[in-house]
């Protein structure tokens, strides 16, 4: 039976709170509707103090923002990018379009098409976050997209060097320095200076991810994201440092970022209290980092690996990093994660910032029905069917007449009867079933 050493002090935001975004974007975005460009323009000198003449940066912008960075963080960007690319370009590869003969002259099959036009939002108001440039832009046009556009809100007044740059070097079409549920907006509805996308990609903060939210259906959409998790599985193959290390580096994202340790060895849990305790204070971040451990922190402790399995699986974490003796026992078991981290020798920052795989992952639990994003989600999978023979449109056609009319939908069953008469010489009346087969059919 499991029990707690540490548990969180905090219970998740209250309904109170949520209404309060929901509200705010609500309004937000039917002021945008409303007045477009000027409303645009309004919220973004209201909350990004920035309100250029217009948001698309010009190519001299963007020069600019390159030529703010050194050569070797322009070859660390390029070398994360590439991680990426490569990544996607296998996921790619498992994709296939398929053409099947399913009864004799019917032709059924699929093709993955590409999204035309895809909207990247990428977070700097608070930290410049890279990665989210390589995330979106690069799986993007690696599935094939033809245009892809980026916003990214001003940070400290002006363009984020970096982030700009690393838009720019995954190969945006158009970059604009806009945030928030204004740029969400614009780019979903297609306001002003700015397209209408197909697809919107890209973590941000609560307001943002209510505008996604309310905007899915004009626009379609990734996930809807909340604050970043992590939940390490560890028994007594590693220690306290270790742990502690990765539960706080994920901490700092925010101060209702959950970091859980789930554990067979109290040892190790007690541990890793003690160590936590030691490492806030070195971190630069040990402000945002305490306020998400004292009050989302965890230490579950479990008998076996079993019960860390179900314990991992009620939880649902964004990001689950295995440091175990048999890592791979839990890769065969667990169903519930954004993504896996597996062995003391990687970690989740690998895969946020570098190593290839995409860091857009489910939160609040969703991982229980959805994975995160990848390069399908850019493809639509549209199917289609080809009928080769009369036989075998008289074939289909007996069968579809009489399930319309069992529906009730005489109009439908009509779209099989000419076929039937045309092509089979059938005698079926207007509106009516087609009759049924001498032979039954065997179940």
């Amino acid at each position: 039976m499991s029990y707690y050493l540490k548990s969180s002090t905090t219970q998740p935001s209250g309904e109170a709170d949520v209404k309060q975004v929901r509200r705010v974007v609500e309004e937000m975005i039917a002021d945008i509707s409303e007045r477009k460009d000027a409303a645009l323009h309004a919220y973004s000198a209201k909350f990004d103090k920035w309100d250029p003449e217009q948001f698309r940066l010009t190519q001299e912008q963007i020069d600019a923002c390159l030529a703010e960075l050194t050569p070797q963080q322009i070859a660390d960007i390029k070398f994360a990018q590439e991680q990426v690319r490569n990544f996607a370009r296998h996921q790619l590869a498992s994709v296939r379009d398929i053409e099947v003969e399913t009864l004799p002259g019917v032709i059924l099959g699929h093709k993955n098409v590409p999204v035309e036009t895809v909207g990247c939002y990428v977070p700097s108001g608070k930290y410049p976050l890279v990665a989210s440039a390589h995330m979106g832009i690069v799986t993007a046009k690696v599935a094939g997209v033809s245009r892809v556009i980026a916003t990214s809100p001003p940070f400290e007044g002006r363009p984020s060097a970096p982030v700009i740059a690393a838009i720019h070097l995954a190969g945006a079409d158009e970059i604009y320095c806009i945030g928030g549920v204004q740029a969400v907006t614009a780019m979903a509805l297609g306001i002003g200076e700015f397209p209408q996308v197909d697809i919107i990609v890209g973590p941000g903060n609560a307001y943002v991810a209510e505008a996604k939210r309310q905007l899915f259906g004009q626009v379609g959409i990734d996930l809807i994201a909340g604050p970043t998790e992590t939940l390490v599985i560890a028994d007594d193959t590693v220690d306290g440092e270790l742990v502690a290390t990765d539960l706080l580096g994920q901490a700092e994202h925010g101060p209702t970022s959950p970091a859980v340790l789930i554990t067979t060895s109290r040892e190790l849990g007690e541990q890793t209290l003690v160590e936590v305790e030691r490492l806030l204070g070195l971190l630069d971040t040990s402000e945002i980092a305490r306020k998400a451990w004292e009050g989302y922190g965890e230490v579950i402790v479990c008998e076996n690996d079993e019960e860390m399995i179900r314990e991992a699986d009620r939880i649902a974490s964004e990001h689950v990093q295995v440091m175990t003796r048999e890592p791979d026992y839990f890769l065969q078991r667990l169903r519930n994660y954004g993504a896996l981290f597996l062995g003391a020798r990687t970690n989740v920052a690998y895969g946020d910032k570098v190593i290839g795989t995409n860091h857009t992952l489910p939160t609040s639990r969703a991982a229980r029905f959805t994975g995160g994003l990848w390069v399908g989600k850019f493809l639509k999978t549209c199917t289609y069917q080809r009928v080769l023979t009369d036989e075998a449109s008289v074939l289909v056609g007996e069968y579809c007449s009489r399930l319309c009319i069992l529906e009730g939908f005489s109009g439908h069953a009509e779209q099989a009867n000419i076929r039937l008469r045309r092509l089979g010489n059938r005698e079926v009346a207007f509106g009516k079933a087609a009759a049924e087969p001498v032979v039954p059919v065997a179940e």
